[in-house]
């Protein structure tokens, strides 16, 4: 998990910007009343923010230098893959920048909002989003001893979610095994949906919403391939919002992987029933 610090920081900022979705949810989360100047337009979203509530009375911004630098923040909450040129022209006119990678493991998501309440000068409120995503995650209950069903993430346009992702993590750990990893995809990949098809999970995960609005990448999750799979698998709708984002929204998406693997155990396989 990459993070970069910025060279000089109150030990409390008064003025802080957020300039990417998932620094949205951390600093809405972590700071003060009063603390957040402005965040991404994004964190109001209803599909994709999990923060929607606490954005709405906080001013929003599109990740442009030009909208940042009027509020003189004395801190800048970003992401090490977004807004670059913002990033980078900030930095040169001195306005101290904290970059946050993607976690990829749940130590990893810890760890960031752990840093990101300290450098808000509110160390206690990230031991508390800790404590209570950590309890969370011990009620969706205990991983089923036994065979691990296989699963498969499909998102719009096909992509998936392979090794070293955040997801890979949260599948392994309610107890199903991503094909994604055999299909030699790393990270966020794309699919072809034959290879799809051809996986024949036990449980397929449609990581979408059912409000989206209607386009190409999105129609793929309901193409006429698709039917007969999902006949004989177990299907899981998860929402965007639950596991795109370091937080405790990650215990919901657990729950819910967690039950659908217990469904999986408990079907009838297709193959050993049509053998006898």
């Amino acid at each position: 998990m990459a993070v970069q610090l910025p060279a000089r920081a109150e030990a409390k900022p008064r003025s802080v910007v957020s300039i990417n979705l998932c620094t949205d949810e951390l600093v809405l989360r972590l700071a003060d009343p009063g603390q957040v100047k402005s965040v991404t337009w994004l964190a109001r979203d209803s599909l994709g923010s999990a923060v929607r509530a606490l954005a709405g009375a906080v001013p929003v911004n599109r990740g442009l230098a030009e909208e940042i630098v009027p509020l003189s923040p004395d801190l800048v909450v970003a992401g090490v893959h977004t807004t670059r040129t913002t990033v980078g022209f900030l930095k040169r006119i001195g306005i101290p920048v904290i970059e946050l990678g993607v976690p990829g493991t749940l130590d990893e998501v810890r760890a960031q909002i752990r840093m990101v309440a300290t450098v808000l000068g509110n160390a206690a409120a990230g031991e508390a989003m800790i404590a209570a995503l950590d309890t969370a995650l011990s009620e969706s209950g205990a991983v089923i001893a036994g065979s691990r069903p296989t699963a498969l993430v499909l998102r719009p346009n096909g992509f998936t979610a392979g090794r070293g992702s955040l997801v890979d993590t949260l599948l392994d750990r309610a107890g199903l095994a991503n094909l994604a990893a055999d299909l030699q995809t790393d990270g966020l990949g794309q699919l072809p949906l034959e290879r799809i098809v051809a996986a024949r999970p036990d449980v397929l995960i449609i990581n979408a919403d059912a409000d989206a609005p209607e386009s190409m990448a999105q129609a793929l999750l309901d193409h006429p391939a698709l039917a007969s799979l999902k006949e004989t698998a177990t299907v899981v709708e998860v929402p965007t919002r639950l596991w795109t984002c370091a937080g405790p929204q990650l215990a919901e998406a657990m729950a819910l992987l967690k039950s659908a693997a217990a469904k999986a155990r408990s079907r009838p396989n297709p193959q050993t029933e049509a053998a006898r």
